[in-house]
């Protein structure tokens, strides 16, 4: 049958509804899809074996007649086993695989075919285990065997031979695909076309076809972000901002009404941001710095000149906690000032002498509140989600503050800056998820970067362990002895509720065990997603408050809560999390006086998971921690694509390609010089237009 790109997938051959919704949750729906959809390694057996001259863990094909096969069941486990003789010219080979019945209703005595494995020795001889095979006489004809052999990203259900075998049905339909990028830039930069990439990155010749064909598709990746993020930065500047100036006076009152001084790097940042207030462009800037490196006040100090210019400052937190958290701190640096919390569950509105809304202004119902919002009489307003709704109406915003921004699509991001009715506000993020310097390149490209680096003085590095199984009562005994200082200790679990199939700890258990069996004397509080809001509020409050003095939390707690009284931080199932995670697990602790300790446990036998567990230990910063992270484990991981809503583009790229990184924006930018609405590229600014309809960059 004839293929294209737009064919169904249910139209290919041996494609009916079970596989079809297979493929489906893979996000393939047609050829097009299927030929996306690349492989994430490849198995080499390309190398071509003789029964006489064979190797211990040698990988390649063997060619030959099969001589004999037959299924037989195992006495002890049940297993069902297939074993076959395969001979070639020289001599033969024992076959074995393993709970595939099937294949011996597939192959018969006489067939001739090719298998693909590693050998291996028994007191039997020379054989193959689960090896791949197909009846076939020439390696130019073979997918599955004597090759580079693709292995893709499969479902429940799906095989690698399925997958294989459609991607050859569809490799035809590869000539209808457009090459978009420029033929001079394709020529400067030494890229094979798109249609030869495309065949080569899933049944490539050689290793070298292989290679070219990753560089020219990993490039395209690339190179279509950073013209958006060119054109992004091209389009904000203009936009037209309200300009706010800078008020000294009001700036260096609330400076010396803290009961500490500033950083040299907090008075830096802040100056940057002021700076920036105060042009007729729009500001978007993100603020990256250690945790509890005092981005807050910071903010705050923005959030000041911005309501001196009778402007509003609407601050957006991921979490109830971390704006309840927000929404209190910033109330007791503005007493004078109208502040407003919006979350799903709560409305609240701080007490303010000098305007027009009440006397007991936090007992308004949420739809006044709103209604002053509106009308201008609230200057920042702090909350989750809700601030963005559709009956939340500003008057004067000039200011936008997302806090750990990573965790916001962009479209909640366009959503909250579109709701200025004229100028566009100024944005400034912030993230203690520090962004290694090849992921701002990428992701970040249009935005200004300031970097808080330097901790208040007389903070004390968290001293921080892994501790084995076997030393975990000493570790209970420490706490103890803590305790009866009068400090405070936070315990992680990755998961709510037990689980067989996960086999981690869950806080439910580990609450039940330290409240009733380790700490029976010891006041023990839990703290989840799942609880309701009132319920978080007031164990998180009698924390605070140091009633209770051990905290079994999820991840509920990873970003902005500060008890500074917290001195131990205790993570069970530490494997399961990311290193920028625990690191911002560990930044709960450390934020007063006392020595802080952090205490990371994990079932894990791997050698790798604790390699990777001693480097979290031994790191610096949490800088070096990102870079880190985004080795091991990827920018999907550490970020979530959802955030920048063009990560998910990368398919074969990785934010670890520097160089190209670097070279894809350079002959981006050159390309704009030339050519800053694409027209005389029309293919490119097709696909551009397309991307950037799916989401929008600030």
């Amino acid at each position: 049958m004839e293929v294209h790109l737009s064919t169904p997938i249910e139209k290919l051959t041996r494609v009916g509804n079970v596989t079809a919704n297979r493929l489906a949750n893979l996000g393939i729906g047609n050829v097009k899809d299927l030929l996306l959809h690349y492989p994430v390694r490849y198995e080499d057996y390309s190398n071509i074996l003789a029964t006489n001259a064979l190797a211990e863990n040698q990988l390649g094909t063997i060619f030959g007649t099969i001589k004999s096969i037959e299924t037989k069941k195992t006495p002890r486990k049940r297993m069902k086993i297939t074993e076959a003789n395969l001979a070639d010219n020289y001599g033969e080979i024992k076959i074995i695989w393993f709970n595939q019945p099937y294949i011996a209703e597939n192959l018969h005595e006489n067939d001739t075919i090719a298998v693909a494995g590693k050998v291996e020795r028994d007191f039997t001889g020379w054989l193959i285990k689960n090896p791949s095979y197909e009846k076939i006489t020439d390696p130019k004809n073979a997918i599955h065997t004597s090759r580079l052999v693709p292995i893709y990203p499969l479902t429940s259900g799906l095989t690698q031979k399925q997958v294989r075998f459609l991607i050859g049905q569809s490799l035809q339909a590869s000539n209808e695909m457009r090459d978009i990028i420029p033929a001079e830039i394709q020529q400067k930069a030494n890229l094979a076309g798109k249609i030869t990439a495309i065949q080569n990155i899933h049944l490539p010749s050689s290793e070298s076809k292989y290679l070219e064909a990753v560089h020219r598709l990993k490039f395209e990746e690339l190179f279509l972000i950073q013209l958006l993020t060119e054109q992004s930065r091209k389009n904000l500047k203009k936009e037209k901002a309200p300009q706010i100036p800078f008020n000294e006076q009001a700036t260096i009152n609330l400076t010396t009404s803290l009961p500490f001084t500033l950083t040299n790097d907090q008075k830096k940042a802040a100056w940057q941001i002021i700076q920036d207030m105060e042009k007729p462009v729009p500001m978007n800037r993100l603020m990256q710095g250690e945790v509890g490196s005092g981005k807050t006040i910071v903010a705050a100090i923005a959030a000041l000149n911005a309501a001196e210019s009778g402007f509003q400052t609407a601050l957006m937190a991921p979490t109830e906690i971390l704006a309840l958290q927000h929404y209190e701190t910033i109330s007791k640096l503005f007493p004078n000032r109208a502040i407003a919390l919006l979350t799903s569950k709560h409305a609240r509105l701080s007490t303010v002498a000098n305007h027009e809304i009440a006397a007991v202004a936090s007992t308004l119902p949420r739809n006044d509140i709103k209604e002053a919002i509106a009308r201008g009489k609230v200057d920042i307003i702090i909350g989750t989600h809700a601030i963005i709704q559709n009956d939340t109406l500003f008057s004067r915003l000039g200011l936008i503050i997302i806090d750990e921004q990573h965790r916001f699509g962009v479209k909640q991001r366009k959503t909250l800056k579109d709701k200025s009715k004229n100028d566009v506000p100024h944005l400034l993020s912030m993230t203690a998820t520090p962004i290694p310097r090849s992921l701002a390149l990428t992701l970040y490209g249009d935005l200004d970067i300031t970097t808080i680096k330097e901790m208040p003085k007389n903070r004390k590095p968290i001293q921080t362990r892994l501790v084995e199984e076997k030393n975990r009562t000493k570790a209970y005994e420490f706490i103890k002895q803590k305790i009866s200082q009068n400090r405070q200790v936070f315990v992680i679990c990755p998961i709510i509720e037990e689980s067989d199939i996960l086999g981690v700890k869950s806080a439910t258990k580990e609450f039940e065990k330290l409240n009733k069996h380790i700490f029976p004397n010891i006041k023990t509080g839990l703290l989840h997603g799942k609880l309701k809001p009132q319920e978080k509020d007031s164990r998180m409050q009698s924390f605070k408050s140091k009633d209770i003095k051990i905290l079994v939390a999820t991840a509920v707690v990873e970003v902005g809560v500060d008890v500074p009284n917290a001195s131990i931080m205790m993570i069970e199932g530490s494997d399961r999390f990311g290193l920028s995670q625990l690191h911002q697990f560990r930044g709960r602790v450390g934020r007063g006086e006392h020595q802080s300790y952090c205490f990371l446990f994990t079932d894990s036998k791997s050698t790798q998971t604790n390699q990777r567990l001693q480097l979290f230990v031994s790191a610096r910063d949490g800088f070096e921690i990102a870079e880190l992270d985004l080795s091991l484990r990827g920018a999907g991981n550490m970020y979530g694509t959802e955030q920048s809503g063009h990560l998910e583009n990368l398919k074969l790229a990785t934010l670890a390609d520097s160089n190209l990184i670097s070279e894809t924006k350079k002959y981006a930018q050159a390309l704009l010089k030339l050519d800053s609405n694409l027209n005389n590229h029309p293919e490119l600014k097709n696909e551009i237009s397309k991307l950037t309809s799916t989401f929008h960059l600030e």
